[in-house]
């Protein structure tokens, strides 16, 4: 019996079904059936091979291939742009609270089942907690300079200099002379650069991006999206 297709049915592509969700406030929909699906598509598949042959070695080979898995998902985190869909407008906002949105509890984590589930999070995570992870940031770095103290050494020195070019460019009056003026900056700033070179900021700014990064990442895709609103007496809020 062949059924003919309903003139009323309405088709989404699933980037439009994707874009309605997210400005929607129901992106978390996304990372919940990504979820469901693959654990459905695990249980039957150790269904089948209990049904087929309930030997040890089936159960090896379906650990290693899950083992597998998780690995290329996590090599999957550093093989897309993480920024792609972060704007100006994500920094304007308020910081999300630290204990209940950004840490959350124990439940808001979850090893991602695929790649595209990571990346999802991923993208949605990063605009989410954006001001999160740039005082994250912040802290990671002036860590690392307390660790080095050359490098925190040359960034004030770089700073005080540059200070005391301004104080001297304002007192001689070298805005009348703009050829002067601008050599006078061209000199400071290679100087300030000689400064920070020789005083080696350059590695302490690379180890807090490299572990300011490894953070957010690691983070972005084990923590759950969560609804972006809250539901109040029948009404968004």
């Amino acid at each position: 019996m062949v059924f003919s297709s309903n003139p009323l049915s309405l088709s989404v592509p699933e980037a439009a079904f994707e874009s309605w969700l997210r400005e929607s406030g129901y992106i978390e929909v996304l990372d919940q059936r990504t979820s469901t699906a693959t654990a459905a598509s695990s249980s039957s598949a150790a269904a089948g091979d209990g049904a087929s042959a309930a030997t040890a070695t089936a159960s090896a080979t379906g650990l290693l291939v899950s083992s597998f898995s998780g690995i290329v998902t996590i090599l999957s985190l550093f093989t897309f742009n993480p920024f792609s869909k972060l704007s100006t407008d994500d920094f304007s906002g308020q910081t999300p609270s630290w204990t209940s949105a950004f840490f959350g509890s124990f439940d808001s984590y979850s090893f991602p089942s695929s790649p595209s589930q990571a990346r999802l999070r991923v993208h949605e995570n990063v605009k989410r907690y954006a001001r999160n992870y740039a005082s994250l940031f912040i802290l990671f770095f002036a860590c690392t300079l307390y660790q080095m103290p050359t490098a925190l050494f040359g960034l004030i020195a770089s700073l005080a200099l540059w200070d005391a070019f301004k104080f001297c460019s304002e007192k001689w009056g070298l805005d009348r002379y703009p050829l002067t003026q601008q050599c006078f900056v061209r000199v400071g700033q290679c100087v300030g650069a000689i400064i920070l070179m020789c005083s080696n900021v350059q590695m302490a700014l690379f180890c807090a991006l490299a572990i300011s990064y490894a953070a957010m990442i690691l983070h972005a895709a084990f923590r759950k999206l969560t609804p972006a609103k809250q539901r109040t007496r029948g009404r968004w809020k």
